[in-house]
């Protein structure tokens, strides 16, 4: 024997329009801005050793502190690495470069790939575009900078092979991220 189940009607429009919990759930929806990301360069190798010798030391000092809480020569210890810490990431933040990259709209972003096609030799690997040639034009679209096409050639083609990667990786990334999470149902 089958049983069907009755399906369930959709609300009224009017209803589902009027209902004040969904007017600002599609209002919050509505005003959802694009993932960003950021690729922080900083070529003073000395620098950002001095900033990870102050994150070290200052954990180091934390978890002595813990054990010993009523040692005031460790606790004065874990203030003056605080304050070694902040100069370091002080020093670091004035040493270093931030660009910033904002996810391009789905179509936007789909056209770029499709106006890149993959070469035939490309294809016959499965790529469906070309990295070569979206790859400027994707950290450009994507950059809150400013980032030329050509500064981007430049960048992609001049720069080490891991640094070129990782400037194509974090305007590539930002289009992937998802904000979402299913929950439990």
């Amino acid at each position: 024997m089958t049983t069907k189940t009755a399906e369930k009607p959709a609300p009224p429009a009017a209803a589902v329009a009027a209902d004040a919990h969904w007017a600002a759930t599609r209002e919050r929806l509505a005003n959802r801005t694009r993932p960003t990301a950021k690729l922080t360069i900083c070529d003073d190798a000395d620098i950002k050793k001095d900033l990870e010798v102050a994150r070290y030391a200052l954990r180091r000092l934390e978890d002595q502190a813990k054990e010993t809480p009523d040692d005031k020569t460790v606790q004065a210890a874990v203030d003056s690495a605080r304050a070694d810490l902040e100069a370091a990431q002080a020093a670091f933040e004035e040493a270093a470069i931030v660009l910033t990259f904002r996810a391009l709209p789905r179509k936007e972003f789909e056209a770029l790939k499709k106006a890149h096609p993959a070469t035939e030799e490309q294809a016959e690997d499965d790529l469906e575009f070309d990295v070569d040639s979206l790859g400027p034009e994707l950290v450009s679209a994507s950059s809150l900078d400013g980032i030329t096409v050509e500064d981007a050639h430049e960048y992609l083609d001049t720069w080490g092979e891991a640094e070129a990667a990782e400037l194509f990786g974090t305007a590539w990334g930002v289009q992937q991220q998802t904000r979402m999470d299913l929950g439990k149902g």
